[in-house]
């Protein structure tokens, strides 16, 4: 590497700096590019992304035919009637912790990640979150391209499913090799195409022999109530998705343009509208109807090899966020935990190759044991992060007011988010798996979350903020700050 270029990277101020080395080969590449910042602050001069465009990428998540399928199970099994109250319940509550979240991500330009490190938990205990948000969304990644494998193969079954498996495990690493601005694009493309295979879908629905002839929304299961166990059952399924769809619009929120973050609320709100709301209830009226509780078949049975299509778009949708979102978090993971950092696409891969093997070895099969423990841990992050910025910073006033992600001004750990997580995460999972009585059974996500905040205030009051950062940092823009 000639000296001019050397320079030109070592004068570079860690938050404003836009080259990174990427290669052996000595090849400079600009990090937003081809990093996309997953180990550091996005600096202010490339947070260039509209409100609207960030919106569009999460939507990605939003479109995933698994909420066709939650609708679908819930209304069958518990009755539509408390699918929707569930379907509500999810939208609040996970719409205002992802509006809390975006809007911290796009005030300080670090995604969930790097919040964590600052936001109660120093930077081997936020290495730890990373590594369970990265397994999260491998296992979805897994689950959802199972969802396409098996649409598939209903229409074409001579082809073997481990062939679906590893075609369509593999074709989402290419799409995710050139970073949010190649997610933009995707998405933007086949955003309408979605539309018009559902549109398609909904009038062939009203056309078909329904199996069901009733009133779908009211539909009840016999011996089914409103409200009770079949209503906090319902509950207990979404709070297996609400915490992922809280924090993922972190990875790209971090990316808004500064004049439009108070659309944050719009970035939180809106895709849990839709993937709850739009989707869920579209999934409660197929499922009723058709009486089928899996979107792979019903999709392919209303619009033949264009359900086929269908399907194949949205999992290559949501899927493609998944690597992403994962990528960085073992971007993240691995450069804490052993300092071995060789970029964002080498995780892709990995990521992808995981997700496959998870295919490959049945990972459905343990569908809701993974819901139950994901629901549990990755609400209780997100509510520690929340009750961090809201009660801890901005409130009581202990701690900085702003986020610090470098190593060298953080404490490996800091007790505050360690303890909290660990302590809800074990006895949410406790409460999971009934050693807790029925109640706790169903809301256990709950519990651990609303359990998570008292213990982030606790521990924050005992510690008096010791184990926030080791060194103050003056060198943060003050609109970066959030207290």
């Amino acid at each position: 590497m000639n000296q001019l270029a050397y320079n030109r990277v070592k004068n570079r101020n860690y938050y404003n700096r836009e080259w990174i080395f990427i290669n052996s080969t000595d090849h400079i590449e600009e990090a937003g590019q081809g990093d996309d910042y997953s180990l550091e602050r996005v600096p202010r001069s490339k947070r260039n992304m509209g409100w609207l465009s960030i919106t569009n990428i999460t939507f990605g998540i939003a479109t995933a035919i698994f909420y066709f399928q939650l609708g679908s199970v819930m209304a069958l099994q518990f009755g539509a009637i408390n699918a929707l109250i569930s379907s509500a319940y999810a939208i609040v509550v996970a719409g205002i912790l992802s509006t809390f979240i975006s809007y911290l991500s796009a005030k300080s330009g670090l995604n969930v990640n790097l919040l964590s490190r600052g936001g109660g938990f120093g930077y081997i205990g936020a290495s730890l979150t990373s590594l369970i948000y990265a397994s999260n969304f491998i296992m979805y990644c897994a689950f959802e391209g199972l969802i396409l494998v098996y649409a598939l193969h209903a229409f074409f079954p001579h082809i073997p499913i481990w062939v679906y498996i590893l075609i369509f495990g593999t074709v989402v690493i290419p799409l995710n090799w050139f970073g949010i601005k190649q997610l933009d694009k995707l998405q933007k493309w086949s955003l309408p195409l979605f539309f018009i295979f559902l549109g398609a879908a909904i009038v062939m629905a009203f056309i078909v022999t329904p199996v069901y002839s009733g009133n779908v929304f009211t539909y009840m299961p016999e011996g089914v109530q409103v409200g009770g166990t079949a209503l906090l059952m319902c509950m207990a399924m979404h709070h297996g998705i609400m915490g992922l769809t809280a924090l993922i619009p972190s990875d790209y929120a971090r990316f808004l343009k500064p004049k439009d973050i108070k659309a944050t609320i719009a970035i939180g709100f809106i895709p849990q509208i839709f993937c709850y709301g739009f989707m869920g209830i579209l999934g409660i009226w197929f499922g009723v109807l058709l009486a089928e509780p899996n979107p792979g078949v019903y999709i392919v049975y209303l619009l033949g090899a264009g359900g086929a299509l269908f399907t194949l778009i949205t999992q290559l949708r949501i899927n493609v966020t998944n690597i992403y979102s994962s990528s960085l978090s073992l971007s993240n993971f691995f450069e804490n935990a052993v300092k071995f950092s060789p970029g964002r696409r080498f995780w892709v891969v990995v990521s992808g190759i995981a997700a496959i093997v998870l295919m490959l070895g049945g990972i459905v099969d343990h569908l809701d044991a993974a819901l139950t423990f994901q629901g549990v841990v990755l609400l209780s992050w997100a509510s520690i992060l929340v009750t961090d910025a809201v009660f801890v910073k901005k409130l009581l006033k202990i701690g900085p007011g702003y986020y610090e992600s470098r190593q060298s001004n953080l404490f490996k750990w800091n007790p505050v988010g360690v303890t909290a997580l660990i302590v809800s995460s074990v006895l949410g999972t406790v409460a999971a798996f009934g050693f807790m009585g029925p109640f706790l059974e169903s809301t256990a996500a709950f519990f651990a979350a609303l359990l998570a905040a008292i213990l982030t205030i606790i521990i924050a009051l005992v510690t008096k903020g010791a184990y926030y950062v080791r060194q103050e940092a003056h060198d943060i823009p003050a609109e970066d700050h959030i207290a």
